[in-house]
Formats: C-alpha cells, structure tokens, sequence
C-alpha cells in the first residue's frame, strides 16, 4: 500500500465530522490483507495505534488521533459474493451503501440501514458505529443484519467471526490460541449471573434497539450458549458497534431483504411545537410506518439561505416549529390508499397537526434530500455559535420521549440554550444539538457540563447516551457514570483482553481524554485577520468560509449518487480533492500560516490544484463551502508573491486573444489544427497534445448582427432583449448566437447587442482578480441604467452570464451592490429567460415542429448550481414530440481551461468518462446531443468524437 507522513496528508486526515482535530502520525492505504497484517505488527511494535477509517463521516471523534490513520475506502471497495438464495452478500469494508443496494437492486435485494450519509458512507464504518437510519423501525440497525466478520486480531491473527451452536462454541473454547483467549473471557463474564443482572439493570432499556453503550454484552447474553434461547452466539454483535477497538475487519457477510414495497408516500404533519410532534409520535408508530422522522424549525430555516436545499421546500405550509416526516409502503396503489387515509384520519381526529400535505414519488426523494441535509445545514447558522455534536445521539423509550424531551428543553433553558431537534422520532432518538462557541472558553465549558446534564437524565430513563453516533471520544468519557463500575469494569476487561498493546482506535469507548481536548479550535484564540479581494463577509471573512465545513462528507459521493460535487473525488477517491480536504487545509494553514503571505504556501496550492472550479459545492454542500471563490481568491493571493505564469496569462486573457484571432480566423484555426503548427502551439500554451482547440468563426457576432441588424426589427416587440455576445459566442460559437438571435426575433422579441464584450469569467477562473473587478465594474456601469423588467440581458453561455449573479457579487465594491441587484434581477440564461416567457404564456407550443425527435441533455455544472437545468428541460419540451432525456451526469470534466491544460488532462477524461461519455456513446444514431455550455460541447467531442448542439440551436431548427 501507500503510507504517507507529510503534513499535507496528517492535515487533512486531522479531522473527521466531529468536533476533534488531532494530527495522525501517518496515513495509510492498504491494498491487501497483508498490508493490514504488516500494520499491526508495526503498530504493535512501536506503541503507536492504528485508527480504521472509511468515508470519515463520524461524529463523536471515532476517525480521530495520534496515531496511524488506515484509510480503506481506496482499496477494500470490491462486492465479494452476492447469494440470491439466502438474501446474503460479502463485501469489503470500503463499499459504499448506497452503491452496494445499486448492485443489489438488480437481484431483487437490499440492505437496510439507511444512513442520512447514505450516499457516501461505507459499510466497515457502518457496522463500526452500528449505524441505524431514518429507516430502522422496520428494518432495524446494522447488528441486526451482520453474519459474518473476517478480520484481523490485535496480535495478527486473521479469524472468521460467525454464528455459533452452543458446541461449536465450546469448540472455540479448547482452542490454544488467542482467538481461544477471546471466547474463554466472554463465556466467563457472560455465564455469571451477577454479571447478566449488572448488565441487564445498567445498560440501556433492551426496548430501545438504537443503543450503541459501550461493548454491546447486552446482545451476547440471549442465546444457546448461556440461556434456552434458540438464538446462536456470534461474536458480530460485539463488533458492531466497537468502533474498530477490538480488530480490524476486513470482509463482512450481511444479511438483505426483498426490496420494499413498490408504493409508497410522505405523510408530513406540520405542528406549532416541538412537543405537538412528539405527542403524535406514539399514534404514528401504531400505523407501522417505515420512517418517522423529525424536522425543526432551526433547520428548516436554514434551508432558506441554500440554493440547493430551498427547492424542496415547496411541501412546507406557513412556517411551523417542527415537521414530522411519515413513510407509509404498500405492494399495491389501493392499500397504500387506504393506509394514508387511516393515518390522516387519526391525524385529524387528534387534532394537533394544522397541516398534514402528502408528497409522492418522485418528489418524495426532495423531501428525503432535505431531511438528510440536516447536519450540513446546521453549519449554515450565522455567527461563531453552531450546532454542535454532543448530546445528539441520546435514545429513550418511545414512551418516555416527550417527557424526556419536556425535561431535557428545561435543561437546555437553564443553560440559556436553544436546542436543535430533529431525525429519529419513531426510534425514540431525538437528535439534539445545543448552539455554542467553541472558540471561546465560555463555549467550551457548556459544552462539557450540557453533556454531564444530559447524561444524568438519559440515565434517569435507562436510554442510552449513544444511539447511533457511538462513543467515540466525545461520550466515552461518560460510560462509567452511564453503566455503573462493574459494568464498567467488564468493558474495561473486554478491551484489554482483546487489544493489550491498544493497537486498535486507542482512546475511543475506553480510557478516552477528557471531552474537551483536542478540539478543532484553539480556546479563545485571537481570530487572524485576512484581507481579501473578494467580498467574503457575509460569512465573516474566507476563513469563516472554509470553517463552516463540519466535515460531514457530502463531498465523497461518487458519480451512481447522482450530483456534480465533487468531480476530481469522483475521479480520483482521493480525500485529498474533496471539498473537505480542501476547506480542511485552508482553515489550517490559513490559521497557522508559515509565511508572511498566509496564501503562499505549497499545501494550499496542492490542495486546491484539482478542484476545477465547477461550483458543485456551492450549491450540493449543505453548509455552502463555495470552493471555487476561495480558490480564485488563493490564487489571486498566491501570485502576488510568485506571479503569474505564461499560460495562466493567456488563458486569463481569452477575450483579448480571441480579438487578435479574429482578425485573422483563417490563418489561425489553419496555425491550431495544422498537425505540425498545432503541436508547437499547444506545447507553448501548455495545452495538453489530444486536445482539439476551438476554431474562430469568419466573423463575429457582433460584426455580423451589426451587418444584417435591420432585418431583426419587430413593431411591437413582447420585450427588447439585450443580446450578451460574451467572449466565447462572439468568437466561437457565433452560429449558435445567429439562432439565437433569429429564435428570438421570430417569437417576437426585439433583440439588440449588449454593448459589453468580456464577463471577465476567464480572468476569475485564473485568480486575476483587479482585472475581473474592473471588467465587472465596467460592465455594471454600463449595463444597470439599461436593464429593467422591459429591457431585459440575457446570455447564452452559463459560466459567463451568471458571473453577473455570482461572483461579481464578490467583486464589485458596496456601493455598486444596489445597481447590480436590480441589474440580476433581470439578467437571464437564455434557457432561464425562454422559459419564464413560456410561463406567462408568450411563448406558445403551436410555434414548433410536431415531428418526434429524441435529445439527450447534459447541463452545465454553473447552470446546475446557480440556476436551473429544468428550464433548458421546459423549453426542450415545447415542440410536443419530442422526447427529452436529461443525461445524470456531474460535470463534463472540461471546465473551462481546466481540461485543455496538459497536467489536467488526464483527470479531466476520467471525470468525462464517469457518466457523460458512456451515455453519449450509448445513444442512437438519430438521437441528438445537447449542451448548454461551449466547454462541455467541445468535450463531449474529444471524449467521444460526437457534436453535441446548444439547445438553442434545437429549438430554432424546431420553429414551424
């Protein structure tokens, strides 16, 4: 495998979704068992311990230390064996679950447990933290479902963890090994009958599944071996949930289901509190829902500010305190009928909900998108207070949560708290998170006594303190209070008996350091202050950007999720090009600079070097860590102290090459596709050898609209639409412009040239900032007096049209924000701009073709995450035959010059081959390409060797 000690790798692996930050020693990515096994005598031998890492997703500290991090989610990542006959599967531990019930899916099966990190989350971490999910009151949580476990022991020994009859396990007992050692400690704890009465009085109610106290001896207790049970002993279920304390797995056997039911629906009572939800809970349960989940208002606010999230809002009535999702399935249309009926019925007779909408599929899928987001969105909280992880995985009774609740808001109040509550209402687990500082010692001293507070009331109830979220280091130090000393003292001997030497996750369950050390940020620090080019004050600066990443991971989904963040982790699977990484290394270095320019510094460079700027996590990120102004910024920043290169020049400088190009088009695209002439020119650029540069037309736009501009007049115009001849249309694809302009014009728009040439998009993308903030400057000046409801200024290539809506934002000085506000609300991607006039009905279907055509689509990422890709859908759809497909892919992998470079390249195609180019290679012959943006298109035609089309170019060859 790979070991990497470098402080680039420690940093970014210093962190996990927690609220801890402890640099490793090194980092790791085994290939094989053997590399595993060649660890754990290193570690074994150098008193260092080994951390198993998966996605890093964990929230109570269970990925964090000082030890060796052991990232399997590279390499262990393979479906080993699926038996359809007896609904199991063998996996590694890096299989991701979603991707793992893709596979299933087309067997008839999947797995359970659903995490809200689904998308990303990995099955070792999952059976490590005993995960559980929105959907565990039907299908119960990961112990349930665990047969078998190979793995490695602390002394490097590889065992098979399984179900054992009562003699085989007494078979186990005669071994002379140390795999022996560990069924000889068990059956002498477990066969004391002092013990099974400790552990039944102290650990958590058995009516509470979600439970994750400590070592689960709980679950060893109920089978042949030590009572009449008809039930097997399996050492699984102590695994599941050990946080990887106790050995390292590396092949773990599940048990699956039958898909579920085809039909299903949301049933979302809105209340006027907290506790109205949580009164109507108990009446939910007794419908046998599949989920019952709790939404507050906190979060439900937070959904507002983010672009992504506030779309699926549209099922939210007024604006209630606390929304409960309801999952209701049927094998058929009719019972599901008649359950939803039922259920509202009894809603209604209670007369608690003032609301109860239904959404049903496909939209249901919004709804879960929201309820998932739940964490991210947390960190969208304003100011340094957020919601922190601490007290969030507390589980009780069913009958006991709404007192528990009850209780636990006058505690929150005696500490002047305003609690977060949502997730597993039918589980009996609230997730309840306080609001605090943790960058002031204030902070940091509630943080330590809200915990004690609610462990004495979770211990009140006999739940549980860690439902699903595990011990870790934040709730370890608690389990003795919790569990009792001689319960205690039995964890205690289970640990050592397993792992002397601590080879595995030291400090996590056992002997963990006191809660409040080793937090992510230093104590009443003094807060640097960074001067920027661009506006970053509406988080509190670009460092408050980059901390508002709580490291939930959103940015490790992979292609089959679906999305475009983050297309080099796509790629690439390396943590290192994750948007977490990336704001991971930014609040580090930025915090702790080693130069006097904080920005001049190789690991940030390094970090950021893949992320292609797509603007994927600006909208898909829940807490709206917008990467790519950040790194415009560094790069800004960066070559003040190292300036800037040849090629970064040209590239920035895209809108005066292209008028030198255009004098000449000719001899140029004759210099760019020659085979000799082009080979010089692109090793000068740095452009990589397999690319294809764009030609220049004979004449631009603008020469042409102004030659034939008499031809284009309309009496009495809808509106007047002032054309953007950005630097690409002007230049390059000035065909699609010409349609553009007769599409318009023929639907009866007056359509004039903006007087503006340049978005300064290219000079943004390559850090040249003071030139992008002139360019912006003018362009507003120019364009504000002009544009208004009647007169409106639309684009037709989205990275340059909506720099207007997004990054001159940044740019443009506060005095300039009014002009430019009133400037976007009028200012449209063509897509946007067709679309809305379909919408008032000045646009009508009877204008197009009836003939069929079938088009695949693929969107531009700018357009994914600043507007919308469903208004290019709409307008696709006005000729009524034609059948529309909008192609799931990310980004194209281009991005703007981000492919043509040659160190790029390779990543780029990766990126391309993920989804887009499979499904392009895939269509008919007849079937026709579209794509909204000129990078795309020309990648679509180097990746694949096909033309793909501007869907304005479709639309006017539609036109009757």
């Amino acid at each position: 495998g790979e070991l990497f000690t470098d402080v680039l790798m420690q940093t970014i692996y210093a962190t996990d979704a927690s609220v801890y930050s402890e640099m490793p020693l090194a980092v790791a990515f085994p290939k094989t068992d053997e590399d595993i096994q060649k660890l754990i005598f290193f570690a074994a031998e150098n008193n260092t311990t080994l951390i198993p890492r998966t996605a890093g997703t964990s929230l109570a500290g269970q990925c964090v230390g000082d030890g060796i991090i052991v990232d399997v989610s590279k390499h262990f990542t393979q479906i080993l064996e699926t038996n359809v006959a007896e609904k199991t599967v063998t996996v590694q531990p890096g299989v991701i679950r979603d991707i793992l019930n893709l596979e299933l899916k087309q067997k008839g099966l999947f797995f359970g447990p659903e995490t809200s990190t689904a998308n990303r989350a990995m099955i070792g971490g999952m059976v490590g933290n005993n995960s559980s999910g929105s959907n565990s009151i039907k299908y119960g949580v990961t112990r349930d479902h665990v047969l078998e476990i190979e793995a490695f022991l602390s002394d490097g020994s590889q065992v098979v963890f399984k179900e054992l009859s009562k003699v085989e396990f007494e078979e186990k007992l005669a071994l002379k090994t140390f795999e022996g050692n560990l069924y000889r400690h068990i059956y002498k704890i477990i066969s004391s009958e002092e013990n099974r009465k400790a552990i039944t009085s102290n650990f958590p109610k058995a009516s509470i599944h979600r439970r994750n106290t400590g070592y689960a001896l709980d679950a060893l207790i109920h089978n042949e071996v030590f009572n009449e049970s008809t039930k097997k002993f399996n050492f699984c279920k102590l695994i599941a949930g050990s946080e990887g304390t106790l050995a390292f797995m590396t092949k773990i056997k599940l048990q699956c289901f039958d898909l579920p039911p085809k039909y299903s629906v949301l049933v979302c009572p809105h209340f006027n509190s907290v506790q109205d939800a949580l009164k109507s809970v108990e009446l939910i349960m007794k419908h046998k829902p599949f989920a019952c989940e709790l939404m507050d208002k906190v979060i439900m606010d937070c959904t507002k500010e983010n672009i992504e999230y506030n779309q699926y809002r549209f099922f939210v009535e007024k604006d209630p305190e606390a929304i409960l999702i309801v999952e209701l399935k049927a094998e058929t249309e009719e019972k599901l009928l008649k359950l939803e009926e039922k259920l509202q019925f009894d809603l209604e007779n209670e007369n608690i909900a003032y609301a109860i909408p239904k959404v049903y599929p496909p939209k249901t899928k919004d709804v879960w998108q929201l309820r998932k987001a739940g964490l991210g969105l947390l960190a969208n909280l304003p100011g340094e207070k957020k919601a922190v992880a601490v007290i969030e995985d507390t589980a009780v009774a069913l009958e006991d949560l709404p007192n528990y609740i009850k209780e636990f808001t006058v505690l929150m109040n005696s500490f002047n708290q305003q609690s977060v509550y949502y997730a597993h209402a039918g589980a009996g687990e609230i997730h309840l998170r306080p609001i605090l500082d943790l960058k002031k010692q204030e902070g940091v001293d509630y943080f330590k006594d809200i915990a004690f507070g609610v462990a004495k009331l979770v211990k009140k109830y006999q739940g549980s303190l860690s439902g699903e979220h595990g011990d870790g280091r934040v709730r370890a130090s608690f389990l003795n209070f919790m569990v009792g000393d001689v319960c205690y003292q039995l964890l205690k001997e289970v640990k050592h008996t397993w792992d002397q030497k601590n080879v595995f996750n030291a400090g996590k369950i056992i002997a963990a350091k006191p809660i409040d050390t080793n937090l992510r940020y230093e104590i009443d620090r003094k807060e640097p202050e960074i001067e920027t080019l661009l506006d970053f004050s509406e988080t509190g600066g670009i460092l408050n950007l980059a901390e508002k990443c709580n490291g939930s991971g959103d940015c490790r989904k992979l292609a089959a999720s679906g999305g475009t963040m983050c297309p080099s982790y796509m790629a690439t699977k390396e943590e290192l090009t994750t948007t977490r990484a990336r704001a991971n290394v930014l609040r580090a270095f930025l915090t702790n600079p080693k130069t006097t320019n904080r920005f001049n510094q190789a690991e940030i460079k390094e970090a950021l070097d893949l992320c292609l700027s797509c603007k994927g996590c600006k909208a898909e990120c829940p807490s709206n860590v917008d990467m790519a102004a950040m790194k415009a910024e560094f790069l800004y920043q960066y070559q003040k102290e190292n300036g800037v290169s040849f090629k970064t020049k040209m590239f920035a400088e895209t809108q005066k090459n292209n008028v030198l190009a255009s004098k000449m088009p000719r001899i140029v695209n004759f210099l760019f596709s020659a085979p000799i002439t082009s080979t010089i020119v692109k090793k000068v650029l740095g452009v990589a050898p397999q690319r294809t540069i764009p030609k220049f037309a004979h004449q631009t736009l603008k020469a042409w609209f102004k030659k034939n501009q008499k031809d284009f007049q309309v009496s009495k115009p809808i509106k007047t639409v002032y054309l953007f001849a950005d630097e690409f249309t002007n230049h390059n694809d000035v065909e699609i412009g010409k349609k553009a302009i007769k599409l318009l014009h023929k639907l009866n728009y007056q359509v004039k040239i903006a007087s503006i040439s340049d978005s300064a998009r290219t000079y943004i993308s390559k850090g040249i900032l003071e030139t992008a903030q002139k360019i912006a400057i003018k362009n507003v000046l120019q364009l504000a007096p002009i544009i208004n409801t009647e007169n409106v200024f639309v684009g037709i290539e989205p990275s340059a049209i909506l720099s207007f809506r997004d990054e001159y934002i940044r740019l443009l000085p506060k005095e300039m924000q009014v002009d430019l506000k009133q400037l976007n609300t009028n200012t449209f991607l063509i897509d946007e701009f067709l679309a809305s006039e379909l919408d008032k009905g000045n646009i009508k279907s009877n204008r197009f073709t009836t003939a069929s055509k079938s088009i695949k689509l693929h969107g531009h990422c700018h357009q994914k995450a600043l507007s919308k890709i469903s208004a290019t859908e709409k307008i696709l759809s006005l000729p009524i035959n034609y059948n529309l497909e909008t192609i799931a892919s990310g980004c194209c992998g281009m991005a703007g010059s981000f492919g043509y470079e040659k160190e790029h390249y390779d990543v780029s195609m990766q990126i391309g081959e993920l989804v887009l180019f499979p499904a392009v290679r895939k269509v008919a012959p007849n079937t026709i390409i579209a794509a909204t943006g000129t990078s795309c298109r020309h990648q679509i035609k180097d990746g694949t060797d096909k033309d793909a089309l501007h869907p304005i170019e479709i639309l006017f060859e539609a036109l009757v």
